[in-house]
């Protein structure tokens, strides 16, 4: 049996490098080990958890397949789901692991608590129950391995404790998915604190944004005089050693440390080309989206049959589940 790896984002719009370094360049990677196989999804229904704009939801998710796809994602060896297409079966399976966990279970997770002081007025039940989905997403397919932040930890971890109380309680077979490490699993703001986040405006950099928009952002990254002792070196440059490593490779960050502590740094230079650098990595993703704009057919095309493909063993999980909890077909 193959390994299912399952990862998920939601659908709020396109796709920022942070995405695609924490997640979807680490899974492409493993699109032709025969190991494994991928699903990609577009999570439209976690999205309505909190407060969106229906007017814009269904483009949001269109946005990130295009991303999926642009990045390098087959259709024909890895398959990209949109949650809505078969949230009829997520939601049941839902309903069915929520009979095993427990409310102040729910209540007492650090995401609920964040959420509940960012949306005092939206606390709703979709929002309690979002942990409890996004197991049923991952293990509606036995998901085993699972791309996500250590910020996701959380979540990963209530998805495991219905996986072992469904076993226990009614003999299934669901693994304990694992979290997925990538190489670029934490990609820091371009603000200088936090993790890079569409809910942070200024944060992030499209993988559509072209080098004029890409050099205006990096920019704004908070640096220091440029010049400092060796044991300051990860502090003062943390806002641009990491994109440096990610996007120019290690020896190019080391080259900078070294500056660092003799002749110093010119901040413009590095950042110039570190914007360079970035932007070179994108081109060709950027060139595909574009090809890709022009052929709506073939990108519902992908959709309908990551849809079907999806359905199928999501349907047979459902059953196995309801025959175990003792309900009839």
């Amino acid at each position: 049996m193959k390994k299912r790896i399952f990862s998920g984002i939601r659908a709020t719009g396109r796709l920022h490098i942070g995405n695609y370094l924490g997640m979807v360049k680490g899974m492409l990677e493993l699109q032709d080990d025969k190991k494994y196989e991928l699903f990609f999804a577009v999570v439209d229904g976690h999205a309505m958890t909190t407060p969106y704009d229906k007017e814009t939801l269904g483009q949001k998710t269109r946005e990130v397949v295009l991303d999926y796809l642009a990045a390098g994602m087959d259709p024909k060896k890895s398959s990209i789901l949109v949650q809505s297409k078969v949230l009829d079966l997520h939601a049941e399976l839902m309903f069915y692991f929520s009979t095993v966990m427990t409310v102040a279970r729910m209540q007492h997770l650090p995401t609920f608590k964040e959420k509940v002081k960012q949306y005092p007025e939206n606390v709703t039940m979709a929002l309690l129950n979002y942990p409890v989905l996004m197991a049923a997403d991952i293990l509606i397919y036995k998901g085993e391995l699972v791309p996500v932040g250590v910020d996701q930890e959380p979540h990963l971890e209530v998805a495991r404790e219905v996986a072992r109380k469904m076993n226990k309680q009614y003999g299934m077979d669901f693994p304990e998915p694992k979290r997925f490490a990538t190489k670029g699993e934490y990609v820091p703001s371009l603000l200088g604190e936090g993790k890079m986040s569409k809910s942070m405006e200024g944060s992030y950099i499209n993988l559509t944004d072209d080098l004029k928009t890409i050099k205006k952002k990096v920019a704004k990254i908070p640096t220091d005089s440029g010049k400092g002792s060796k044991e300051n070196i990860e502090g003062s440059m943390f806002g641009v050693l990491p994109f440096v490593e990610l996007f120019q490779g290690k020896k190019k960050a080391d080259e900078y440390r070294k500056m660092y502590v003799n002749e110093g740094i010119r901040y413009g230079d590095l950042k110039k080309e570190l914007a360079e650098a970035i932007y070179k990595e994108l081109k060709p993703i950027q060139k595909k989206r574009k090809e890709l704009e022009n052929k709506p057919e073939y990108v519902d095309k992908v959709i309908k049959d990551g849809a079907e493909k999806a359905r199928k063993i999501a349907k047979e999980t459902l059953k196995e589940v309801k025959e175990k909890m003792g309900l009839s077909d």
